[in-house]
């Protein structure tokens, strides 16, 4: 069994990303710019956005961090995408989700210039992913395929299966495992919530992808022997043992299922990692066709 380590591809990724921008500051360049906007003060998400903000950092990026109080109004909210948009110092672009009630996470991402989608989410992104066309992919699908290249997993003519059709994984993953690329080619099956008979289907997978959001849903007897299993889940559980209050927990049952699988990634340190991998790529991505 191989733990497909998030430390270590992400490392890898951002090594090159690193040299890429010194090279760019030698050749007179700027280097490439992310803002982020954050609304409120979410536990989850101040920590996520303060993860990316560090990792440009150390990758040589810049980086912006817009706060707005959680009662913002939309309006507010749009002119400071808007702001950002007309920048010409910003190449990308993410607003931290989940947003509060009384903003529309849809038109939010409509508002970001497609050009600057680092988050890949805008409907055009979207579209020409599902074209095949040169596109901004959703971070945690990009990291996950980063990944996948990484420890060169062959996934040509394999079955994939997906649980989860968010937009934000399960959706582009799907479409990414079964296109015709280097780590695609897959034959792909979603499941859902109204999936029956969901383990059955997952017994067949050889290749798991986890991304329902259920902590330690997926147990050894849904997995079949020698399988590649992609864990997704970030899920914080309460655990007044443990020194923050809680722990975190993935989709898949680790302990019992990773002796199974041929190769299988932790929570924490897989994926979450390749996620902000996946949107430094894109916003050096964004700098590359701006510049």
């Amino acid at each position: 069994m191989m733990v497909l380590d998030g430390k270590i591809a992400s490392a890898a990724v951002k090594e090159q990303l690193k040299q890429q921008t010194e090279q760019l500051r030698a050749a007179g360049k700027r280097a490439p710019h992310l803002a982020a906007i954050l609304v409120g003060t979410n536990g989850a998400s101040e920590t996520y956005v303060a993860s990316k903000v560090r990792n440009c950092e150390e990758v040589g990026f810049g980086s912006t961090l817009v706060r707005l109080e959680e009662n913002v109004a939309e309006s507010a909210l749009l002119e400071a995408i808007q702001a950002l948009n007309d920048d010409p110092g910003v190449d990308g672009i993410l607003v931290q989700l989940p947003l509060p009630k009384q903003i529309s996470e849809q038109k939010v991402i409509e508002a970001i210039n497609p050009a600057k989608d680092v988050d890949g989410f805008h409907p055009s992104s979207v579209g020409k992913l599902v074209q095949g066309l040169p596109s901004f992919i959703p971070a945690t699908p990009y990291g996950i395929m980063l990944m996948l290249e990484h420890f060169n997993i062959d996934t040509k003519g394999k079955h994939a299966v997906v649980i989860g059709r968010s937009n934000i994984v399960g959706r582009p993953m799907s479409i990414l495992l079964s296109s015709n690329l280097a780590y695609g080619n897959c034959t792909v099956t979603i499941c859902h919530s109204h999936t029956k008979n969901l383990a059955a289907f997952c017994t067949q997978a050889d290749i798991l992808v986890a991304a329902l959001g259920r902590p330690e849903f997926v147990k050894a007897d849904m997995v079949k022997p020698g399988a590649i299993v992609i864990d997704v889940g970030i899920t914080r559980v309460e655990d007044a043992t443990a020194k923050k209050g809680f722990r975190i927990k993935g989709d898949v049952a680790y302990a019992e299922v990773a002796p199974k699988t041929a190769a299988i990634t932790p929570v924490p340190g897989g994926v979450g990692l390749m996620t902000i991998a996946g949107l430094l790529k894109n916003t050096l991505a964004a700098y590359q066709a701006r510049t």
